[in-house]
């Protein structure tokens, strides 16, 4: 058992790996080359048209669940909108263009159409639900975040080496310990439950079915494009094509990791409507598809998986696992030799600690964290929504700038505590 846990674990880590890193590069690519008003005025205006923009965006992308999460948060960060945010993010991994070529290979090009049509009506209706019962928060990190300070206009850094601080200390840093613990888990549930359980499970055809595959579905981590030759492994087990496209909707959409990502980083309420969408639209829209085209249940080709398990798999797995242990041995180094200190990054000679008003989201941390950390001398910024405290690391700080900067920014000094 321990044996398969382990195998389980790394097996993960190898599907997950490229996704997430591409994710991860593709959200620090976003932060230095797109620039926010550009964001701003095609996603960032509530309502349909930017979730449709969003939707149209993440369709061809070839993004799973892990890998989708940090591109969605840079995008959030970078000034679109809750409901583009969650319509990209519901929309991005059912969908890509290879998953697209492999599904009509194995399944026909009925069912791959009809997937990516499933992928945008589910988004399009997850990004409208989340910006009207999403509730008032603009949230994208969590305040407890351990990040230091990273800014559009670094002085005197290329364009590359910030897109990729960004990724890791903006974006991997806030999920880090989400993601290891979401991968273990997810390892344990395959364990008990491989993915070969499904296909054995031929006298489940009716809605019974559904919601069983369902409920398998939601835990596991299954690429998009590896786990075509399981849903076709469920037709040619006897079952409705339909249930192939519920565990092709809900099994890359979700998945122990992801949810817990989103649930930290967005919230319980967008969380509740992330999986709810997903979980209700890929019910009722493999009813539809059993109904509308009852004769698509002929699997074309019924290959033995396209786990990606060769040299580049095997780097990418490498690399997250030194990031990922990068990360922890920073945030443990750093509560050792500084306990009040959340941040990564040690605090230089000089620290300076003052109370701000009027910040109200962390959409307000992140602009006031940008705002000072462009500051000549700047090389560690903290700071805590909750009680407004700012604690400020560098060399030949400038008292008088500093509450000037942060004035231009929209806040005000109310008290200097050092």
């Amino acid at each position: 058992m321990l044996q398969a846990y382990a195998l389980n674990t790394w097996s993960i880590m190898l599907e997950l790996a490229p996704p997430m890193l591409l994710g991860l590069f593709l959200a620090g690519l976003l932060h230095v080359l797109l620039p926010p008003s550009l964001i701003r005025a095609n996603l960032s205006r509530p309502g349909l048209p930017s979730i449709l923009r969003a939707v149209l965006l993440g369709i061809p992308m070839p993004l799973c669940s892990c890998g989708v999460v940090p591109t969605a948060m840079g995008l959030r960060n970078a000034g679109a909108s809750r409901g583009a945010a969650i319509g990209f993010l519901i929309s991005t991994p059912q969908t890509g263009v290879d998953s697209i070529l492999v599904s009509a290979s194995f399944l026909g090009w009925p069912f791959a159409l009809f997937k990516v049509f499933a992928a945008f009506v589910t988004g399009l209706l997850g990004g409208l639900l989340a910006e009207r019962f999403g509730g008032n928060s603009t949230q994208e990190l969590p305040v407890s975040c351990p990040l230091p300070p990273v800014s559009s206009h670094s002085r005197g850094i290329p364009k590359l080496l910030e897109a990729l601080r960004y990724a890791l200390f903006d974006i991997l840093a806030a999920i880090d310990l989400w993601l290891l613990g979401g991968v273990l888990a997810a390892a344990a549930i395959t364990t008990l439950l491989p993915p070969q359980l499904l296909a054995g499970t031929t006298w489940a055809t009716g809605p019974t079915g559904l919601l069983l595959v369902l409920l398998l579905s939601i835990p596991l981590y299954v690429c998009t494009t590896s786990s075509v030759p399981i849903a076709a492994a469920l037709v040619a087990a006897g079952l409705p094509t339909g249930t192939a496209l519920v565990f092709l909707m809900a099994g890359p959409a979700t998945n122990i990791a992801t949810l817990g990502i989103i649930g930290r980083v967005l919230g319980p309420r967008i969380l509740a409507i992330y999986l709810g969408t997903v979980a209700g639209m890929s019910l009722l829209l493999g009813i539809a598809f059993d109904w509308i085209l009852p004769r698509a249940n002929e699997v074309q080709h019924l290959h033995q998986g396209l786990h990606h398990s060769g040299f580049l798999s095997l780097l990418s797995a490498l690399l997250l696992l030194a990031l990922l242990v990068y990360l922890l041995g920073l945030r443990i180094l750093r509560r050792v030799r500084f306990p009040r200190s959340s941040s990564l990054l040690a605090p230089s000679n000089e620290r300076l600690v003052l109370t701000v008003t009027g910040m109200s989201c962390h959409r307000c941390v992140a602009n006031l964290r940008q705002q000072v950390g462009s500051l000549p001398g700047i090389q560690e910024v903290d700071i805590e929504l909750t009680s407004g405290r700012v604690e400020v690391h560098g060399k030949n700080l400038d008292r008088a700038l500093l509450e000037a900067t942060i004035q231009r920014a929209g806040y005000q000094v109310a008290v200097w505590q050092a």
